[in-house]
């Protein structure tokens, strides 16, 4: 597989690029934000920045997309996406995972980094993404991935165990370039 390594600029100045090694303690912060504070990641104690790396490095290996969001010089949020399942038949599929900072919110950041992990995420070879959204009252997160072509394919009730309340999970769905319509190239 091979990525586009470009970085696109939106009108508001968000710049989504590629996330490099100088990204990651940036990455870690904004993620320990949202274990700690929400229900959006089943984690309950942040991975460390050396855990983040070795994802981070993981999902490169592998020839996906692993994006940030800049504005004013700073990173505002990233996305990557990552195999669905590690089963062989499910090689065109991938998950998807975006987090904004939390002084990002409501600024589109999401839907800049969405639009490019699908376009990066067809550029690879794949063919469906799965969005497994943690809490079925995230509601921005539904509506994001709504904004961006997912449709809502189920729900799972009281899959996680949080903050001392159970956590539903939703399912959502969108194709990747031709979907099933046609025959994957191979990408072993």
């Amino acid at each position: 597989m091979n990525l586009e390594r470009a970085a696109s600029a939106g009108r508001d100045g968000t710049l989504v690029r590629p996330a490099g090694d100088a990204d990651l303690s940036a990455i870690t912060a904004i993620y320990a934000h949202h274990v700690l504070t929400g229900f959006g990641s089943f984690e309950i104690a942040p991975p460390d920045e050396t855990e983040m790396r070795r994802r981070h490095a993981e999902v490169i290996e592998r020839g996906l997309p692993y994006l940030v969001a800049e504005r004013g010089g700073a990173v505002a949020g990233y996305a990557y996406a990552a195999p669905y399942r590690a089963r062989l038949a499910y090689r065109f599929t991938v998950e998807d995972s975006v987090y904004v900072g939390s002084d990002h919110l409501g600024q589109a950041i999401g839907s800049a980094l969405l639009d490019a992990l699908v376009a990066g995420s067809e550029r690879a070879g794949c063919r469906q993404m799965i969005a497994v959204i943690g809490d079925s009252a995230n509601r921005a997160s539904i509506a994001l991935h709504q904004r961006c072509g997912f449709i809502h394919v189920g729900l799972l009730l009281a899959t996680g165990f949080k903050a001392g309340r159970w956590v539903d999970t939703v399912l959502m769905q969108r194709d990747l370039g031709d979907g099933d319509r046609s025959l994957p190239v191979e990408r072993l």
